[in-house]
């Protein structure tokens, strides 16, 4: 009997590990989708309506299965009116931004920049809610920040001054996501991490289908197919799917565990440029990825005895540091 409960701990441990990975590697896919889709004379502000506008019956879909499965409290006018704002920060100004960085920086570099967002978070809260951040966790944020000036060095030898802005406009975005995720921390415990994620997708749908008409009335209509594939794929594999994935897997291993497999993010999308857009892969991206994900290691590691267990009961426990832009 102590055997088959191992054998199903062991199991479930690996799928877990499993879908972490597979998930984050999802997710790292958007960079490439967005510049296949620049490719074909698409702009920021269409691509990014279409992404949410396609996301969002998947999301709401998602919303119906969990309301049928629970029970869920009922949250007030003010929640969402928070949800709304958060909506704005996480998932619109984040991936605005990101989506416009990405004309000027290569997707490695920007997953390396997303990458950074705890380091981020850690700063946000150490100066607007005084938590401390310990030594350890100094290390990293320099580790961290030397690596991505490394691999930024490469980006700016080949594009100018360009990757200057492609690179603030990149880190803008992942500020902004680590705000979403400071003022998301205490709403997922309230009202759980599905209606969360759906009640902001949503808010992020109508700005971003509200700054694409008023930019181009009829733009997302008039793409060509290859668009609104791309855009197809994005939205459902590199966002919902992805998304799904990474739940999953942090109710039955844990957020630190999912952090360590999320390190496969920038890796795959570093090979995943040099494959699909023929992006330059160089000893000094791969030495400036190596610190990052070690400053992100160190700060792993420094988290988690202070992390409890996954409580198997529950299927909206959501912790992920991991970029939904």
């Amino acid at each position: 009997m102590h055997s088959v409960s191992a054998a199903h701990h062991h199991r479930r441990y690996l799928y877990g590990i499993l879908m972490a990975g597979v998930g984050s590697m999802l997710f790292s896919g958007k960079a490439i989708l967005v510049k296949l889709a620049f490719g074909y004379g698409a702009n920021a502000e269409t691509l990014l309506a279409l992404r949410m506008l396609m996301a969002l019956p998947l999301f709401w879909g998602i919303f119906w299965w969990e309301s049928h499965r629970k029970k869920m409290s009922p949250i007030t006018w003010l929640d969402r009116g928070k949800l709304f704002f958060l909506g704005f920060l996480g998932y619109f100004l984040s991936s605005y931004i990101d989506f416009l960085g990405l004309q000027y920086i290569s997707v490695g570099l920007e997953r390396i920049v997303l990458y950074l967002t705890p380091t981020i978070v850690l700063v946000i809260s150490y100066f607007a809610l005084k938590k401390p951040i310990s030594r350890l966790q100094w290390y990293a944020l320099i580790i961290g920040y030397i690596g991505v000036f490394i691999v930024f060095i490469q980006d700016a030898s080949s594009t100018g001054m360009s990757a200057w802005l492609g690179m603030a406009l990149v880190f803008g975005s992942a500020c902004s996501y680590a705000a979403y995720m400071i003022g998301a921390g205490e709403m997922v415990k309230r009202i759980g991490s599905v209606r969360l994620v759906v009640y902001a997708s949503s808010a992020s749908a109508v700005l971003s289908i509200t700054q694409s008409t008023i930019h181009n009335p009829t733009a997302i209509f008039e793409q060509v197919t290859q668009i609104y594939w791309f855009s197809l794929l994005n939205a459902s594999f590199c966002t919902v799917i992805p998304m799904l994935l990474i739940m999953i897997a942090i109710n039955r291993i844990g957020s630190p565990l999912v952090a360590q497999a999320g390190m496969l993010g920038p890796v795959s999308t570093i090979f995943m440029g040099y494959l699909v857009l023929s992006e330059p892969v160089t000893w000094t991206q791969i030495s400036g990825m190596t610190l990052v994900i070690a400053a992100m290691w160190l700060l792993v590691r420094n988290d988690a005895p202070i992390k409890k267990s996954p409580d198997p009961k529950r299927s909206d426990d959501f912790d992920s540091t991991e970029p939904l832009n």
